[in-house]
């Protein structure tokens, strides 16, 4: 059984892990990028394996995480200099007051996430879930997830017994009774269903939720390595065009490099789009995820922030201008 690994460095260097640049190119840029296992970092490991970076003049070498909110937080406390992650832990740092931008959000979902609940327990549909211990990652779209399943289903927070896990642990948890349910994402969610297989259920809801997976920084960072973020916008786009023409290969490069079966791979790679864009997806999420934390209190911010402020796309524009939508 696969279990992610705990935060750890993994250091790519160019001449092991990346195609080699030319003799007479100018010295590669290092920059530090938390990534993580999760499959939305796809597009980050098939640039890495195809040379991508490299041949954008950055070594790029990654701090792997297990999930986003993990590595943004090496990005706020400057242990790195861009994170994969997902809408939610950006939204609850910007209301926290964290100088961040989201440079692009490069992939989406609209079925990465689920509730899975054990049938002993006397669980048949959603509405059962009162009452129920449901493990969850808190301050993460885990939590978003549940939240608005329950909603849909006439329930609240308070309904329920929520117990906080790391995303790794959930499998265990469930498996030995400690919860009743668990909100969760891939690859936990997949591995789960397999486990659970007759004994469980799993409560999808495509229409609830579309999850935005994507490249933030320090603003300081942006403002000050503009060349650099255009670079690595550039080395994603490529990544984008060989996992559309070869998906195959791509899966290959993700399984190789975050040590995942490919099977596992090959298995939720449907449920992703990987894009490289900045649209309006992300600008409602983040505004519907705001209303959320305010209204359940889960932030001491009242007011909603101009997340246009947070979203820097001059560098998207720069580099493929058609990937840049109106926001508004």
């Amino acid at each position: 059984m696969w279990k992610i690994v705990l935060t750890v460095v993994l250091t790519m260097a160019s001449a092991a892990c990346q195609k080699p640049a030319s003799q007479s190119a100018a010295p590669l840029q290092t920059i530090t990028f938390a990534a993580t296992y999760q499959p939305e970092n796809a597009l980050v490991h098939i640039a890495v394996g195809n040379g991508y970076f490299v041949g954008e003049g950055l070594d790029v070498r990654l701090l792997m995480h297990t999930f986003g909110k993990q590595a943004l937080q090496s990005v706020i406390e400057n242990k790195a200099d861009f994170a994969t992650v997902a809408e939610t832990p950006l939204m609850f740092n910007i209301l926290k007051g964290e100088k961040i931008f989201v440079l692009a959000t490069m992939v989406t979902s609209t079925t990465n996430h689920a509730v899975l609940a054990r049938k002993e327990t006397g669980i048949k549909a959603p509405a059962d879930l009162l009452g129920k211990r449901i493990g969850l990652t808190p301050g993460t779209t885990s939590d978003f997830f549940l939240d608005s399943l329950l909603i849909a289903n006439n329930l609240r927070r308070h309904d329920v017994q929520l117990i906080p896990l790391k995303p790794e642990d959930m499998l265990d948890a469930i498996m030995a009774g400690k919860v009743d349910a668990v909100s969760t994402w891939n690859y936990p969610l997949t591995q789960i269903k397999q486990q659970l297989s007759a004994s469980g259920l799993v409560f999808y809801d495509r229409h609830l939720y579309t999850e935005t997976f994507n490249i933030a920084a320090r603003q300081n960072f942006v403002h000050n390595n503009t060349q650099t973020v255009e670079r690595f916008l550039r080395a994603l786009i490529k990544a984008e065009e060989f996992a559309e023409k070869n998906p195959d290969q791509a899966q290959a490069i993700v399984a190789a490099a975050t040590k995942i079966d490919k099977n596992l791979v090959r298995e939720v790679w449907k449920a992703f789009t990987f894009r490289v864009v900045l649209d309006r997806t992300l600008l409602i999420t983040l505004e519907d995820e705001t209303r959320w934390a305010i209204r359940e209190k889960l932030s001491q911010h009242t007011e909603m922030p101009d997340y246009e402020n947070f979203i820097y796309q001059d560098s998207l524009k720069s580099v493929k201008p058609e990937a840049v939508k109106a926001l508004r």
